[in-house]
């Protein structure tokens, strides 16, 4: 029996109950059949604007009814219900009947005023303009709401953030504008209203900075929008640049007992505080979460005085024992806390007297800072590998660059040497620049214009530009002239003022480079580069490594490492060793440079960073 290979269609559109709002206003400049097309559109409110419809004026009063008429005849069975209005309306010669009986005119004006006051008017309807996106474009789709067919309130469809889900035809504008369509609504599916007070973006043009409190709600943003389409972007050339080039996808721990750099700052990962929070709370020591030592001591304090007070005053016993007892409290909560203290310094300041054979990994661990030494081991087995993840600083520094948690690309290949890895970040760099210009033209041209003006040209020189290489000696002779800037802004001098392009600087001095880099024959310096770009800096890091085990070993010493923490990756140069090489790329970083921000917490979509995690 032969077998059928099954039917995958290749669209956009699969999985979707409705038509993206980049498929219509794409599809409408490119096939003039679009209009009159029926879809069904879903997406958030983002401008809107009520119309109201100027009503027509009443036709002129007709003639007195004769004296004799009767109220026109009930509707035969099985006809239309009529409304409120059409009954009032049907009994009016009725109601002129009595007018007459008790001596009245109708055609006075005031009787006439007053009849028709008995008539209740509808509200005149209106037309609603909403703008609404739905995170597939930077532009919006206008459509419009006729209330007198589709009912509908203002305060319902009008808040910006408001939810909805129509059906309707795509029709030419009816005013003059920038889209060449628009959708006119025939039936309401879905409307998610919105809490006006409450929601963060009901406020224009909230700065970047106030955003980052509302992570959950800033991807509704134009901005953070396009950024998160060109961050996805950029995800996708990465591994297309991979695969392209024979590369395998391998993925790292992201806890490990290693430190990669052998100089970093960790965040340790453990189980011994949760175990020492049930221990506290078999005693009562639970009562004592979040209050300070100083605040339970102050309250000591204040309590034994009104004691002492009630002792000398006239009190009655019972105010004193209320007292007494109400100190007595007090006086343990002061020993929880002080016990909670000690149990905390114990365990953060003093790990060496921690048994950590009791911790749920049965040792130290902690949260990676690289993948690049387990990469290795795959390069070594499989030729050439790459990682994408989030990789762990437990650094304080607060800077635009930097957060605890960040996200890196990092490759490694065997049988290769350092100017091999140089021209592999080169290519892969340049492949990332090109990729956003041809793949994300519509959001850059929209930071370009709301951002970075010249982002846009950055992109196009960095990738068709000659990349010069220095060593580290030079690049410091270069920088010796520079006097008036602090070190981290010479090292953007290199890149933003002396070349005017991507550089990048190589054989570093071996005590700023991590343990594994391959020594240079000066035994001074090591293989490692850094490539330095206009206005980010240092965006990619990499080197050739150590690939002989005696100055590993060495090295591992000179770093005052565990070996036996290390065993696993000298085990590598005992068995087949090979010259390899590989390098880490700083992705949020890279981010950054395409959209032309200034700072990473505007690209990373929920920042983890010194004091900070938000939800």
């Amino acid at each position: 029996m032969e077998s059928q290979e099954p039917n995958v269609t290749k669209s956009p559109l699969m999985y979707l109950n409705r038509v993206p709002v980049k498929t219509i206003l794409e599809g409408s400049d490119a096939e003039p059949g679009f209009v009159g097309t029926t879809v069904v559109v879903g997406g958030w409110v983002k401008v809107s604007k009520e119309v109201k419809e100027v009503m027509p004026q009443p036709p002129p009063t007709s003639p007195p009814m004769a004296s004799d008429a009767r109220p026109s005849p009930p509707h035969p069975p099985g006809t239309k219900d009529v409304s409120c209005v059409e009954v009032l309306q049907s009994r009016i010669p009725f109601f002129t009947t009595i007018i007459r009986v008790l001596g009245g005119s109708t055609s006075s004006p005031a009787v006439r005023q007053k009849l028709e006051s008995l008539i209740p008017k509808p509200p005149p309807p209106s037309i609603f303009f909403l703008q609404i996106n739905d995170g597939s474009s930077v532009s919006n789709l206008t459509v419009v709401i006729d209330s007198a067919t589709v009912p509908v309130s203002a305060g319902q469809i009008l808040p910006t953030g408001t939810c909805v889900l129509v059906h309707g035809v795509l029709e030419k504008p009816s005013a003059h504008g920038k889209q060449t369509i628009e959708l006119k609504v025939e039936k309401i599916l879905h409307v998610g209203t919105v809490e006006q007070d409450k929601y963060p973006l009901s406020r224009k043009r909230l700065p970047l900075d106030s955003l980052r409190d509302y992570p959950h709600i800033r991807p509704r943003t134009t901005t953070v929008a396009s950024v998160t389409r060109i961050r996805s972007g950029l995800d996708f050339a990465t591994h297309t640049f991979f695969q392209n080039h024979g590369f395998l996808h391998v993925h790292v721990p992201i806890i490990t007992t290693t430190d990669s750099e052998g100089f970093s700052e960790k965040f340790q990962v453990t189980t011994l505080l949760r175990e020492t929070s049930k221990k506290e709370a078999s005693i009562g020591v639970s009562d004592a979460d979040g209050v300070s030592l100083e605040t339970v001591e102050a309250a000591v304090k204040k309590k034994s005085s009104i004691v002492e007070e009630l002792k000398r005053s006239d009190s009655n016993r019972e105010a004193l024992a209320a007292a007494l007892q109400d100190l007595r409290k007090t006086n343990e909560l002061a020993q929880q806390v002080d016990s909670r203290e000690k149990s905390k310094a114990v365990t953060a300041v003093k790990p060496d007297l921690v048994n950590f054979n009791e911790d749920f990994f049965g040792r130290q661990s902690y949260l990676t800072v690289s993948g690049r030494l387990h990469l290795e081991s795959y390069a070594c087995a499989l030729g050439r590998v790459y990682s994408f993840g989030p990789r762990f600083h437990a650094d304080k520094t607060v800077s635009a660059k930097h957060v605890a948690e960040m996200w890196t690309v990092e490759a490694e290949m065997a049988f290769s040497q350092l100017e091999d890895v140089m021209k592999c970040a080169e290519d892969y760099f340049k492949f990332l620049c090109r990729w956003i210009l041809d793949n994300c033209s519509e959001d850059m041209t929209f930071v370009s214009k709301r951002i970075d003006k010249t982002v846009v040209h950055r992109l196009e020189y960095m990738d068709s530009s000659f990349y010069d290489k220095i060593p580290y000696r030079e690049a410091v002779e270069i920088l010796r002239k520079v006097t008036d800037k602090a070190f981290e802004t010479q090292i953007h001098y290199l890149a933003d003022e002396h070349y005017r392009r991507p550089v990048i600087v190589y054989d570093y001095p071996k005590a700023v480079k991590p343990f594994y880099v391959r020594l240079n024959d000066d035994g001074k310096t090591v293989a490692a580069f850094e490539m330095v770009v206009p206005k980010i800096g240092t965006v990619v890091t990499g080197s050739q490594n150590e690939e002989r085990f005696d100055i590993l070993n060495t090295r591992i010493k000179e770093f005052d490492l565990s070996k036996d923490q290390y065993e696993w990756y000298l085990d590598l140069r005992r068995h087949g060793t090979v010259k390899h090489s590989g390098f880490s790329l700083g992705f949020d970083l890279m981010v950054l440079l395409a959209t032309g921000l200034t700072d990473v917490r505007d690209v990373i979509p929920f920042i983890r960073s010194h004091g900070k995690t938000n939800n």
